[in-house]
């Protein structure tokens, strides 16, 4: 029986054909092969490699250790993660049709931005649809900041101004509003 239909058919350069090395393989370690077996390399090589593969195939299959406690919590976090990728943000094109970008990859880009200030670092970032603009490359940024004790509160224009610049020059979209929320205090 064929263990791969994918490898069925692959020929060594001695011209044996892999599947026939593998089936004969419990016969050849029984000491039943024939004069090719016995004399050619190509074979001898592929059954020393195929029997390494069962043998690792047969640990695997032995092995019974459980998956780590958290494992089902990482997997739901990932699932929900992709979920809320489906919250898209259109783009302007030159080309026909549509263009949309998904907003956790325009939060992505904002949070850079400001994280480009000295003594800012970026948290939480939430882009949605502006309701107050019919445009629709126009959207609200919620963007949350942790902020160096010695930080000068002036800055903050910095921070709306390079984000403002990344979401045109980078995204190509429009910030309709820009609220900067400051939760947190961190030592520089």
């Amino acid at each position: 029986m064929a263990m791969n239909h994918a490898t069925q058919d692959y020929l060594l350069p001695c011209g044996r054909d892999v599947e026939q090395v593998w089936e004969r393989l419990d016969e050849v370690d029984a000491g039943r092969a024939d004069a090719h077996e016995l004399d050619c390399p190509h074979c001898r090589a592929t059954r020393e490699s195929l029997r390494v593969l069962r043998g690792l195939t047969g640990e695997l299959a032995a092995d019974d250790a459980e998956p780590s406690p958290d494992l089902v919590g990482r997997i739901m976090s990932a699932v929900r993660a992709e979920v809320r990728r489906r919250d898209l943000v259109p783009l302007a094109s030159p080309e026909p049709g549509e263009v949309q970008v998904s907003d956790q990859a325009v939060a992505a880009v904002l949070r850079f931005a400001a994280d480009s200030v000295d003594g800012v670092r970026a948290r939480h970032c939430r882009v949605r649809r502006s309701g107050e603009d019919t445009d629709a490359l126009a959207v609200d940024v919620e963007l949350s900041l942790a902020i160096a004790h010695d930080f000068d509160g002036g800055s903050l224009d910095v921070v709306r101004e390079r984000v403002t610049a990344a979401a045109g020059a980078r995204v190509g979209i429009r910030l309709t509003r820009l609220d900067l929320v400051v939760e947190d205090l961190y030592d520089a």
